[in-house]
């Protein structure tokens, strides 16, 4: 990479606030090629309650990293890395603009500041600390985290016991907490320009009307079928890595007759609500992020005008004029 190379531009925001319905609109008036930075949509499978693009969208836009993992592995923020710096390759050498949209902060910090090198998975550690997970249950260990890691504690959910463990795992072989270990000795950082643009409705009540809404319209697409589809064919269980989406927890445990329909649909709604909470919490820690309310009628023309002003499109945005 060069300092001539062409920046990357993020499009990050909680989930259901249109931040991909932006990106569309841009990379239909720009030359940028788009890649996902959501930890759901790498799944095959995992398309109606991910919010996937269909396969029209896909032939009309270029996406990259959907539908690249099975259901039943893992992935994690290190795969994404190494993933998505090969896509930015590929599309920078096509003379585009890799325009990276999604969610999982996550993966966007591993791509922008490098990841630190943790400890090795340690089975005799993770196994005691698997049987205490059975024993004492999620809370009792999210609990834990927080008095010896509280900014991992906020990033992950007592119900994401992949993540719960791990961090409990590191700060047992290591004595350090994850997150003072991901601020040591940062691998490999982003060297070149990086335009953040944060989409978010500016009314939290908005928000939370649309992902009601949103969780409701998944359902009357399907998703009862589709989880139904991934627990019979990808003979997936309650404990694969996918199945901790938002979303699809709460209707697999429909689909196994441990929650009513009503049950479900509250619950995948809180569920969803808390996500969003989380994400905004990561956001308002991000630097250098120019914020816009995904209400705002002239959203696009807004964004546009910000990508002209950092003169990366100027001959395209241009024609727009």
């Amino acid at each position: 990479m060069t300092e001539h190379s062409p920046p990357l531009l993020f499009v990050m925001g909680p989930t259901g606030a249109g931040k991909s319905a932006l990106a569309l609109a841009l990379a239909e008036r720009l030359p940028v090629e788009l890649v996902s930075v959501d930890s759901a949509q790498v799944y095959r499978g995992f398309d109606i309650g991910t919010a996937k693009p269909n396969p029209a969208v896909r032939r009309r836009v270029p996406h990259h990293l959907l539908d690249i993992c099975a259901p039943t592995a893992a992935y994690s923020a290190a795969q994404f890395r190494s993933d998505a710096q090969a896509v930015i390759a590929s599309i920078r050498a096509r003379g585009r603009v890799p325009m990276l949209v999604g969610g999982t902060g996550l993966y966007f910090r591993a791509l922008e500041q490098g990841l630190s090198d943790l400890p090795a998975a340690d089975p005799v550690v993770r196994a005691r600390l698997q049987e205490e997970l059975g024993r004492l249950g999620a809370a009792a260990l999210h609990a834990r985290l927080a008095g010896i890691d509280p900014r991992a504690a906020e990033r992950i959910h007592p119900n994401d016991p992949q993540r719960l463990l791990r961090a409990l795992e590191v700060h047992a072989v290591s004595g350090i907490s994850q997150s003072e270990m991901w601020e040591r000795a940062r691998l490999a950082p982003h060297a070149g320009q990086i335009i953040k643009l944060v989409i978010a409705p500016a009314d939290r009540a908005l928000l939370h009307a649309r992902l009601a809404l949103r969780f409701n319209l998944m359902l009357e697409r399907g998703l009862v079928n589709e989880v139904r589809a991934l627990r019979d064919g990808a003979a997936l269980d309650a404990d694969a890595p996918a199945m901790r989406t938002v979303g699809y927890r709460e209707v697999w445990r429909y689909v196994v007759g441990e929650y009513a329909r009503t049950d479900m649909i509250e619950r995948g709604i809180i569920a969803t609500r808390q996500l969003a909470k989380r994400q905004l919490t990561w956001l308002r820690r991000e630097r250098d992020c120019t914020w816009m309310d995904s209400s705002d009628s002239r959203l696009l023309e807004r964004a546009l005008a910000l990508l002209r002003a950092q003169n990366v499109f100027k001959h395209v945005v241009s024609d727009l004029e």
